[in-house]
């Protein structure tokens, strides 16, 4: 028998009350996700204090500086000190008054929240006071703004209405800020966010822009309409094919719940639906309304295709439960089932009632009796890229075959890089919309049909940038020197904020390759600058504005002056690193730094200069005529046929929407092959 005592079992783990402080950063981080969020509650705090004019300040993102400045009611001096404490508010007495809810907000928790994860100053003013105040806040407490000063709000000058400011976000929770790293696409959110209200709020002006910045990024007129919002913060093309309904429902001789619907027609296709909710003038997601609203469309858009839809809907705050999430972004409201399909039937049968509006595009195809027509020889073209070009007769190889030994030059069947779907930034800057709409308007349909379907031929000469291409029965001489410059510009557009990192290693000083172009250069008599002053002038304009270059360009520059990565503009390509000095430098004079769109179009243009392929000088008979070919400069010249046949030429015709101008000296036909027949038979 065996007498050994049992092992004891662990016994339960006591209960602890947690702390305040940590109750209150759990609590802090349900309710403010992201600078986004934070925004929201602040923009509805300053609707609900009548606000006509909202003004809105970013900087990284939200995450160093968010401000919000409004013209509303203010807050009274009596009311700062408990203004960031967990659960003060205006908006309710009782329990019962969640029943008549008419507010955004009502539980007191968006600034106090806010206080436990950022550094939070508040400057305020009512119309009936003599002066503004100013207070700052720690963990929902008044704070001194220096050490031994006193923590009661400060009198200070200022206008009516509450200017928010946030600075440092998520400074305590590293692990939430770690995740936020992507500033472009916080302020993508902050821009979504506000866009939705603009166009919900139509009498209230709104306006944001980074910090620093002296144009906005986003900017709405007072006394506007919703169609107008939606013109103005979605472009004109939308206009024309927007429609509008109005659905309500009468109960005993009273409207029970009302609503507003603007919606696309058939013509219009987004790639994504875009549902703008608003329930009792809160923005809302609700999975089963939109998922109602994507079915009335499934069988009338093409597949893929998505429309656009702003609905509002207005029921009685009896009937609505709106304490069911952290955020408020889900609510609860009785009949949500008879409500979706009413509104959806009906706006099926206005959608059904304007079809008649849809075009489409046919072609009668007659058959032939006399069965297939016979193609003669000078209409018949060259269709398989399979066949021989002027390249194969010499062994162009892939760049990485170039660096090896003589034991491994065997020829090798190279696979050439696939080509990948570039997909175009999301990018709200009206700077970048527009100089993005230049290049749609301005595409050449003839000239990029023919980039779209040619054929290569073979490069003629490397150095002035000659090749040539067969498209249907005629061969054209192009210049893929200014092809390649427009192409770079475009995918640059393409790609601004979010470059991929051609990465530098090590990094060489900014000052020394911005010299080095200096010192080729010859200085005009005009100037009074030296050389040195030159470099100087450059090198201070690209450091000042380091931070920009990194965020929208993903060129980084240290701080101590080095040149970290260069933006990567096409895949499988890389530019002539010669001439980086050169680009540096034109980056000072060629940029003009006062305006934001020719700030961006220029900088751009200058980055598709520096990838062009070819030599440094302008003059392509100088290197030839002034030193002999080494074996490094062949296998250069190699590779950079390489890239020009199978990379440049590949990425033009998916990706160039080709301008006019190209047609003046850049593309020329030099053949057609009906012609040269004729030509023949005279002799």
């Amino acid at each position: 028998m065996n007498t050994e005592p049992e092992s004891e079992l662990p016994g339960p783990a006591p209960i602890r009350r947690l702390q305040e402080s940590l109750i209150n950063r759990i609590a802090a981080g349900e309710i403010i996700h992201r600078p986004a969020s934070a925004l929201k509650e602040l923009l509805e705090n300053s609707l609900d204090a009548g606000a006509t004019t909202i003004r809105v300040t970013v900087k990284d993102g939200g995450l160093k500086l968010l401000q919000i400045q409004d013209n509303g009611s203010g807050i009274r001096r009596s009311d700062l000190p408990i203004l960031a404490e967990r659960f003060t508010t205006s908006k309710l007495t009782t329990f019962s008054d969640l029943t008549k809810l008419t507010t955004y907000g009502f539980r007191g928790e968006a600034l106090a929240s806010i206080s436990h994860v950022a550094y939070l100053s508040v400057v305020t003013k009512t119309r009936t006071s003599t002066c503004a105040y100013k207070a700052l806040y720690s963990d929902g407490k008044l704070v001194p703004a220096q050490p031994g000063q006193s923590e009661e709000p400060k009198p200070c000058a200022g206008n009516d209405g509450t200017t928010i400011t946030i600075e440092n976000l998520f400074f305590n929770t590293p692990t939430r800020l770690s995740a936020l790293r992507n500033t472009s696409e916080e302020y993508a959110r902050i821009l979504d966010v506000l866009t939705k209200y603009a166009i919900h709020n139509p009498k209230v002006s709104f306006m944001c822009k980074k910090a620093g910045s002296s144009s906005p990024d986003l900017s709405t007129p007072s006394a506007s309409t919703t169609r107008h919002a939606i013109k103005m913060l979605y472009g004109p093309s939308i206009e024309k094919d927007l429609l509008q309904i109005a659905v309500n429902e009468d109960m005993k001789g009273e409207v029970s719940w009302s609503s507003e619907v603007y919606f696309t027609n058939v013509n219009y296709q987004a790639k994504k639906t875009i549902l703008l909710l608003f329930i009792n003038s809160r923005l809302v997601e609700s999975t089963r309304i939109k998922r109602a609203i994507e079915n009335v469309y499934t069988g009338i858009l093409p597949k893929g295709a998505s429309p656009f839809v702003y609905l509002s809907l207005k029921i009685d705050p009896r009937s609505v439960d709106v304490n069911v999430h952290p955020t408020k972004k889900e609510v609860h409201f009785l009949n949500e089932e008879e409500i979706t399909t009413q509104i959806c039937d009906t706006l099926q049968a206005k959608i059904a009632e304007k079809s008649h509006s849809r075009v489409f595009e046919y072609q009668e195809v007659s058959p032939s009796l006399s069965g297939p027509k016979k193609v003669y020889s000078h209409h018949k073209v060259r269709t398989s890229l399979q066949d021989r070009t002027l390249d194969s007769m010499f062994p162009v190889v892939n760049p990485s075959q170039i660096s090896k030994g003589p034991a491994e030059s065997s020829p090798q069947p190279q696979s050439l890089p696939r080509s990948r779907e570039m997909k175009e930034s999301e990018c709200f800057l009206t700077s970048v919309t527009t100089l993005r709409n230049r290049i749609v308007k301005g595409k050449h349909k003839l000239l990029t049909e023919i980039l779209e379907k040619h054929t290569f031929v073979g490069i003629i000469d490397v150095d002035r940038c000659l090749s040539l291409i067969q498209y249907s029965t005629k061969l054209y001489l192009v210049n893929h020197g200014a092809l390649a410059e427009e192409l770079f510009y475009q995918l640059g557009l393409r790609h601004f904020g979010d470059f991929s990192r051609l990465k530098l290693e090590p990094s060489p000083s900014l000052r020394e390759l911005v010299k080095i172009a200096v010192d080729a250069e010859e200085i005009s008599e005009e100037t009074t600058l030296s050389k040195p002053d030159i470099v100087d002038r450059i090198v201070k304009i690209l450091h000042s504005r380091r931070s920009m270059l990194s965020e929208y360009f993903s060129l980084n520059i240290s701080e101590d002056g080095l040149v970290q990565s260069l933006p990567l503009i096409l895949r499988d390509y890389t530019p002539n690193l010669d001439k980086l000095p050169l680009f540096l430098m034109r980056l000072g004079p060629q940029v003009n730094w006062t305006s934001e769109t020719e700030s961006f179009e220029s900088f751009l243009r200058e980055l598709a200069y520096f990838y062009v392929p070819g030599p440094i000088t302008s003059d392509p008979s100088i290197p030839t005529a002034m030193s002999k070919e080494t074996d490094e400069d062949i296998a250069g010249s190699k590779a950079e046929r390489w890239q020009i046949q199978h990379i440049l030429f590949p990425a033009m015709r998916r990706h160039l929407a080709a301008p006019k101008s190209l047609l003046d000296v850049d593309v020329v036909q030099v053949a057609s092959l009906p012609d040269l027949y004729k030509v023949f038979e005279r002799c």
